[in-house]
């Protein structure tokens, strides 16, 4: 095992998750149990806090501190949305990174985060090696929307699925309330991947008599063969619960009603989506019944720690302890990607796989996991997501509120 001298940096980047500190302290804690380096380091606010030099020894944080990692929701390190140009194109931001690093003698890089984090760990990783400067960088996932390449699934996935199960499963008892026909749409985040919205699937099997629609961006989206689905349904059963992805596409591949939903566009040029519900919504009261109503389930999705996957928090911890494990190992420029072992019980291990086939890809729902109908899923979907999500966080006290530290732990 060849081990370069030298401090890590920890960082993380793009949108929260539940679990994504988790990943935090399975670095920190493996590496403090391997004695692996000298110091070691976190990064606020991401690529953009590195480059702003707000770096912190995390010498600096007690015993409890690092503990309470573990059960933190949201990012304790806080995140960013900061585009590093190819440095090709531009090398400034590049040649201040290696000159921090140097100030810092940062010989292990661990990025924390979804597509774009990976993307900017591709970069980095590849700059270093052209310009011979000697550090292992690792990427390490977390993306709810679980649409990162060459991984099974990434940490952070399981537990919003829980809870939109969860959230879905209520709302469905609450629109059976009153005799009157009664349709509620659940609007969840999933841009270009409708993994999220397709695990509710699960709902059909924990309620047989359920009546629900689901619509991911996989599927071309069809106006007049919505309205057709929603009126077979509730006349089946007056009652009924549409599930819908926020970037749902038309047949041109346009998000559908684009320019109402997009209020603006990040660094990386993604378009802000939001209001694919309300537009639904409207279709139906025009066409249907004002009988609809709407639930956005919003930012929530990403951060509900009090119903998270114990298979997500101990999975996201496993990636981090095995991405300290990887990087003495010598790796440069990969992420550490979860494997699910084929057996009779659920279990998962870690492999490696290059940052260059993980960046500006999207992994889709497989559409064969897509029901003929195009508004659910098939039986692939449920046994996929099923053992993700099992087992049980304790994070209540006994005032039944949530028993973790303050979010700006580290700031």
């Amino acid at each position: 095992m060849k081990k370069i001298k030298g401090n890590c940096l920890i960082a993380q980047s793009g949108g929260p998750t539940t679990v994504i500190n988790s990943s935090v302290y399975g670095i920190i804690k493996e590496s403090l149990s391997l004695q692996s380096f000298d110091k070691i380091f976190i990064g606020l606010y991401g690529i953009k806090g590195i480059l702003d030099k707000n770096i912190i020894d995390i010498d600096k944080f007690s015993k409890d501190s690092i503990e309470a990692l573990r059960y933190m929701p949201s990012s304790a390190l806080g995140s960013c949305r900061y585009k590093l140009a190819h440095y090709k194109d531009n090398s400034r931001d590049y040649e201040k990174i290696i000159q921090i690093f140097k100030e810092f003698n940062i010989k292990y890089f661990f990025y924390i985060g979804g597509n774009d984090s990976m993307d900017a760990a591709c970069k980095i990783s590849e700059y270093v090696k052209n310009i011979g400067y000697d550090i292992n960088i690792i990427g390490v996932p977390k993306t709810i929307d679980n649409d990162l390449m060459g991984t099974d699934h990434c940490p952070g996935f399981a537990s919003t699925s829980k809870y939109i199960l969860n959230t879905g499963l209520e709302l469905w008892f609450d629109i059976n309330t009153y005799e009157k026909e009664s349709i509620m749409i659940m609007e969840v985040m999933g841009r270009d991947a409708g993994w999220i919205a397709a695990s509710t699937g699960i709902l059909k099997e924990t309620v047989p008599n359920i009546n629900q629609l689901i619509y991911l961006p996989e599927m071309k989206f069809d106006r007049i063969k919505f309205l057709q689905d929603v009126k077979t349904s509730i006349e089946e059963n007056n009652k009924l619960l549409i599930v819908t992805s926020e970037g749902i596409k038309g047949k041109n591949g346009e998000y559908i009603n684009v320019e109402e939903n997009c209020y603006s566009t990040d660094a990386f040029g993604h378009k802000q989506l939001g209001g694919i519900g309300k537009f639904l919504q409207t279709l139906i009261k025009t066409s249907i019944t004002n009988s609809v109503k709407l639930t956005e389930v919003g930012v929530i999705q990403r951060c509900a720690m009090h119903i998270a996957s114990k298979t997500d928090l101990d999975e996201a911890e496993m990636v981090g302890r095995d991405s300290v494990k990887y990087a003495l190992q010598d790796y440069n420029g990969y992420m550490t990607a979860i494997k699910r072992v084929e057996d009779n019980v659920y279990k998962s291990t870690t492999t490696l796989i290059e940052l260059k086939e993980v960046c500006n890809k999207v992994k889709h729902v497989p559409l064969d996991w897509i029901n003929e109908s195009e508004n659910g899923v098939k039986k692939e979907m449920i046994n996929y997501v099923s053992p993700l999500i099992s087992g049980e966080v304790n994070v209540l006290g006994e005032d039944g509120l949530l028993k973790y530290r303050d979010a700006r732990l580290f700031r």
